[in-house]
């Protein structure tokens, strides 16, 4: 997800999204062997279209470029020009506020006092830069790379097909997204107001496919720019999407379009899928189990880049401060090798790519890669079996839901609704189910199990709400569901235990004549500890506390406790 700021976002959705687009009808299939360069035209989606230009806007209708202007660009209805609710605010430029705060200085100041003081404020109000309203958000639905392949190299029918699945499972997940997800806030911020999540009639998005990565490789892929104006149920006022529950809920959303996706296509081919490990600091990705490994990577060249640039910036943290990245790290890490090798991206038509990819393909395989694409559809044996609702026992239900939260609680402390639901679609993946419907009401239940399996930590509501306040269910309109916070018993005792044990002012001890054998011992090398080094461990040794030393060049400060 890439959140669009107003003004600047509109720019970035016609330079890399909507760009390249061709004058082409829009029932051209995505699939259709382009001579053409460019991309398929952009299309509407979402359950509030009729809310708009008097119904005329429909599902699955072309974008047009001024029609993107005023929704995106000037938050206005696309068809009438009508603004949808207050106009997207305008924040002070970082200059203003620089300026604003220098006109109260204090005018007694002497010229140096002055300066100080200017320059403390530019440095602060540079730091926290210039705030944008938000205008939408660009989801990026993207096939996994062994589908790419394989519908990148087979022929016409096929890739018509894979693309349908792709298109199905996207607007499945919209659709979860309008229900679960997509909400407005109405109220009064502040100590003295109260703000409610109020449902919304459903959201407003514009769809681009897109079906080459930035290095060329076959990768099938649609943006969904969904617009922040949404229409409130109970009003009918335009207001702005509640931004916390989508920025929670992404992760949840991704997983649920992988497995939605791979329904679809073992549903419609018969053809299985397995887990693939992707190395350290990364879930495993599961990948089409016919399509090997090495054409995975012949069409992986962007992810290369990407990953090589990563290891770069790591081995160059670990230089700099003597220690791993953290996990958190590691991801900010990986963004930024992400845009320092981004290229510009070379339009070509569809055709040109396809040839490009199958004479890349049949060198891999050894043979012709439309034929092998083939081969994947008809020995595929016997059908696979998809599953119902009900044919998931409740005992399956609940033991699945103790086992999402012990993963959770491997990486977290603490954890959230959306946490756990991702994690039941990923312990769902290896189970191929007959419809989305029957998908999500299992990875529901398993995450219900999963609530009830783990300790709430967020107290109840203390006053009962009104009743146009309150959720179907009883809940309270004034605290977002994914808001609260879950434990285990488990976790908060062994964190009373580390409490308790770092009050202790006793332990094993390291003698001093240890220690002094140490630090006067040369490493392999022959470099040995400074005289403040070696002084330190020995006052730390004379203190009584456990020590991990890890030594370095003499003097190069880089010897740690």
């Amino acid at each position: 997800m890439r959140v669009m700021s107003a003004g600047d976002g509109y720019a970035y959705l016609l330079r890399t999204v909507a760009a390249g687009d061709g004058d082409r009808d829009l029932s051209t299939p995505l699939t259709r062997y382009y001579t053409e360069e460019g991309t398929p035209p952009g299309f509407w989606m979402g359950s509030s279209l009729p809310y708009l230009g008097g119904g005329e806007l429909a599902e699955g209708g072309q974008v047009s470029e001024a029609q993107l202007q005023l929704l995106v660009g000037m938050g206005r209805d696309p068809i009438t020009g009508d603004p949808l609710g207050e106009a997207y605010r305008q924040y002070a430029s970082v200059q203003d506020r620089v300026d604003q705060r220098v006109a109260d200085l204090d005018s007694e100041l002497g010229p140096v006092s002055r300066a100080e003081h200017v320059a403390a404020i530019e440095a602060e109000e540079a730091e926290r830069g210039t705030r944008r309203a938000v205008a939408g958000y660009d989801l990026t639905f993207s096939v996994p790379k062994s589908l790419s392949a394989w519908w990148g190299v087979a022929d016409g029918g096929t890739q018509s097909l894979i693309a349908d699945a792709h298109h199905q499972a996207v607007a499945e997940v919209l659709a979860f997204l309008e229900r679960e997800v997509a909400t407005t806030r109405v109220g009064a911020a502040g100590p003295d107001g109260a703000v409610a999540h109020v449902d919304v009639a459903g959201v407003l998005a514009t769809a681009f496919d897109h079906y080459d990565s930035r290095s060329g490789d076959p990768q099938l892929h649609t943006h969904v720019v969904v617009s922040n104006k949404v229409p409130t149920v109970q009003d009918q006022k335009w207001r702005t999407l509640a931004g916390r529950p989508v920025h929670a809920s992404i992760v949840a959303l991704s997983e649920l379009y992988n497995s939605t996706l791979a329904d679809r296509i073992t549903g419609m081919f018969g053809i299985e899928w397995e887990a693939r490990e992707r190395g350290r600091d990364r879930n495993p990705a599961w990948e089409l189990a016919p399509v090997p490994d090495e054409l995975v990577s012949e069409f992986s060249s962007r992810s290369r880049q990407i990953e090589e640039e990563k290891t770069r910036l790591i081995d160059a943290y670990r230089a700099k401060r003597g220690r791993e990245p953290s996990a958190k790290t590691i991801l900010k890490l990986r963004a930024q090798a992400t845009l320092a090798t981004r290229p510009e991206k070379q339009v070509q038509s569809l055709a040109a790519l396809t040839a490009n990819w199958r004479h890349r393909a049949g060198e891999v395989l050894g043979e012709d890669a439309t034929s092998w694409a083939r081969t994947l559809t008809t020995a595929t044996g016997e059908q696979a079996a998809l599953l119902r609702a009900d044919d998931v026992p409740l005992d399956t239900i609940t033991d699945l839901g103790q086992s999402v939260v012990a993963a959770v609680g491997k990486k977290r402390s603490t954890w959230r609704r959306w946490n756990l639901h991702s994690e039941a679609s990923r312990q769902l993946m290896g189970v191929r189910f007959a419809s989305a419907e029957d998908r999500e009401a299992i990875t529901g239940m398993v995450t219900d199990a999963a609530e009830q399996a783990s300790l709430r930590l967020t107290p109840p509501e203390l006053a009962s709400s009104p009743v146009v306040f309150r959720r179907p269910d009883g809940s309270s309109r004034f605290r977002h569901p994914s808001a609260i916070l879950y434990s285990t018993e488990e976790l908060l005792a062994a964190e009373d235990r580390l409490l308790d044990r770092s009050h202790a002012t006793t332990g094993p001890t390291v003698e001093l004549a240890t220690v002094e054998n140490i630090t006067s011992r040369p490493d392999a090398e022959g470099r040995r500890l400074g005289p403040d080094q070696a002084d330190a461990l020995q006052q730390i040794a004379v203190s009584g506390r456990i020590v991990d030393v890890l030594v370095g060049p003499a003097g190069a400060g880089n010897t740690t406790c």
